[in-house]
C-alpha cells in the first residue's frame, strides 16, 4: 500500500493486487493487534501496582472476551485507512485475487492480466512452523492465531525469544497466565547485549520463566495437557503445558508467485529469501520487492523502501534505502528500541574509534514521578560527535529514538543535542543529558583546556 500511495502522489498509474485483507499482516495480524493486546496487559499490570502509589486495589479481574473484543475494535477502527474504496479514491485500481507472474512483463490475478513497466512485490510475510517431533499432533498457537483467543491459558509455554515472543509472553503473564519462553539461542539477537537485559530482567521479575540457549526437542500429546521436552544446557526437562505459542520471526511470503517465470532468483546466501540489489532490485530488472517479501521485518522498514522504489522507478534516481536509518523497537515493558549502530555493531565496524554515552532513567525526575527508573539510553558516536546510532530501553523509548532518528537524518551531532530545550519535566530531557554528557568528555580534552585558559588569560 505504501508504494502504491507513494507513486500515485506523483501522478502514477498503479495496479495494486491483493488476496486477502488490505493493510496486511500489520493492520489484521500483526503489529496492531498485538500492541493492542499488550496495551490491555499493561492496564492489568497497572492495577497490581497501585500500592506503590497508595492506591489499594485487589488482583485484576481480567475479562478475556472483552480483551478480544477492545483488539478488534482497534483493528476496525483503523481498517477504513487501508479499505479499497480509500485507495480507490487516491486513482489507485484495486484488484482482488492471488498474483502470479506469466513471464517477465505480465502477471495475472483470476482472470485479469495486467501488464506493466514495472512491478513490486510487497507480498508480507509467512509465518514458519518448526520441525519438532510431535507438534503436529497437537493444537497450538501462532503470532497470529493467539490473536483470537478469548480465555484465559493456564500455562502458555512460548517458542521463540524474539521481539513478538516477548511482547506477547510478557502480556500473558501480566493477564494472569503462568508462561515460560524457551528460545535455542540468545533472547533478543541482534540487539544491545546491555540495553537486552534490563527488559529481559523486567520481563522475569514479572513472572516470565526465560529459558535462552534452550531448544524444544519433542512435543507429548496427553489427555490432559501438553508435555513439552526441552534441552536445557546439558539436561533435559519435560514442562506440563496447557497450551503452546509458536512465535518464530516471520519469513518472506513468496510461494505461489510463479518467480521462476519472470526469471526472478533467489539468494545464494539463503533460498528463502529473493536476490536483490542494493537498490532492492530483483534479478529481472523491472521488478523490486519491497518490506517483508525484501527481507525487512516492520512496518516502518517497508515505507522507507517504498519511498526509494518509487523515487527509482519514476524519477529515475538510484535510491538505495538504508537500514541503519529505520529504528526497531520492542514492544515490551520497558520499552526497547535502537537506530543505527548500536555498541556491538559499532565495534565491528570502528573498532575502538568510537564513544558509548550513557544516561540512566533514574537521573531523570520523570522517570522518578513516575516509578519507572529501571531505563538506561546509550549514545553511539565516532570521536568528532557524529551521530552513529542510539538505544534505549525504558519508558517511551521509541519516541526518545525518534529524536535521535531526526538528529541523524539532519546530520546534527552529539553537540546539537545539548541545545535542544526539553519539556520539564520529560523524557525527551534525556537526550539533552545525552548532548550534556558528550561535551563534558569533550572539555575533559587537553587542546580544549588549554583553549580555555588561554580564553580566560585574554579576558
Amino acid at each position: 500500500m505504501a508504494v502504491a500511495e507513494v507513486a500515485r502522489a506523483y501522478g502514477a498509474s498503479v495496479v495494486l493486487v491483493e488476496k486477502a485483507r488490505l493493510g496486511g499482516n500489520a493492520l489484521s495480524t500483526g503489529a496492531i493487534p498485538a500492541k493492542a493486546l499488550v496495551a490491555a496487559a499493561a492496564h492489568a499490570q497497572a492495577v497490581r501496582e497501585g500500592g506503590a502509589f497508595g492506591i489499594a486495589a485487589d488482583d485484576p479481574r481480567v475479562n478475556f472476551r472483552r480483551v478480544h473484543d477492545h483488539v478488534e475494535q482497534v483493528i476496525n477502527a483503523l481498517a477504513p485507512q487501508h479499505a479499497a474504496a480509500r485507495l480507490g479514491a487516491l486513482g489507485v485500481e484495486v484488484v482482488e485475487g492471488t498474483a502470479r507472474f506469466i513471464n517477465r512483463r505480465a502477471v495475472t490475478a483470476g482472470d485479469t492480466e495486467i501488464r506493466a513497466r514495472r512491478f513490486v512485490i510487497a507480498t508480507g510475510a509467512r509465518l514458519p512452523v518448526p520441525s519438532i517431533p510431535g507438534l503436529d499432533a497437537v493444537p497450538y498457537f501462532t503470532s497470529e492465531t493467539i490473536l483470537d483467543n478469548t480465555r484465559k491459558l493456564t500455562h502458555l509455554v512460548v517458542i521463540g525469544g524474539g521481539p513478538l515472543g516477548l511482547e506477547l509472553a510478557q502480556a500473558y503473564a501480566r493477564l494472569g497466565s503462568q508462561v515460560t519462553l524457551a528460545e535455542n539461542g540468545p533472547m533478543l539477537p541482534g540487539y544491545d547485549p546491555e540495553l537486552a537485559a534490563i527488559a529481559l530482567k523486567r520481563i522475569a521479575e514479572e513472572g516470565v520463566s526465560l529459558w535462552p540457549h534452550a531448544a524444544v526437542t519433542a512435543i507429548q500429546p496427553r489427555s490432559m495437557g501438553i508435555g513439552v521436552v526441552v534441552q536445557n544446557g546439558e539436561s533435559e526437562q519435560l514442562l506440563d503445558a496447557s497450551h503452546i505459542l509458536i512465535a518464530a520471526e516471520r519469513m518472506p511470503n513468496l510461494a505461489g508467485l510463479d518467480l521462476d517465470k519472470a526469471g526472478i532468483r533467489m539468494s545464494k546466501a539463503d533460498p528463502r529469501l529473493l536476490q536483490l540489489s542494493p537498490a532492492l532490485k530483483t534479478t529481472n530488472a523491472r521488478v523490486y520487492a519491497v518490506g517483508d517479501a525484501a527481507g525487512g521485518q516492520s512496518v516502518q522498514a517497508a515505507v522507507q523502501q517504498a519511498h526509494a522504489v518509487v523515487r527509482s522507478v519514476l524519477l529515475g534516481i538510484m535510491a538505495k534505502p538504508d537500514p541503519l536509518r529505520v529504528p526497531r523497537v520492542v514492544s515490551t515493558d520497558p520499552e526497547l528500541a535502537e537506530i543505527g549502530l548500536n555498541e556491538s555493531s559499532a565495534r565491528t565496524r570502528h573498532g575502538i574509534g568510537f564513544r558509548v554515552t550513557r544516561w540512566s532513567y533514574a537521573d531523570n525526575d520523570r522517570a522518578r514521578a513516575a516509578r519507572e527508573t529501571y531505563g538506561l539510553a546509550k549514545l553511539i558516536t565516532d570521536r568528532s560527535g557524529r551521530i552513529l546510532g542510539a538505544g534505549v530501553v525504558g519508558p517511551g523509548a521509541a519516541e526518545l529514538v525518534s529524536l535521535f532518528s531526526l538528529a541523524m537524518a539532519s546530520g546534527l551531532g552529539a553537540n546539537k543535542l545539548a541545545e535542544l530545550v526539553a519539556p520539564y519535566p520529560s523524557f525527551a530531557e534525556i537526550a539533552v543529558r545525552l548532548g550534556e554528557e558528550f561535551r563534558r568528555g569533550e572539555a575533559a580534552k587537553p587542546l580544549l583546556r588549554q583553549w580555555i585558559s588561554l580564553n580566560k588569560l585574554l579576558g
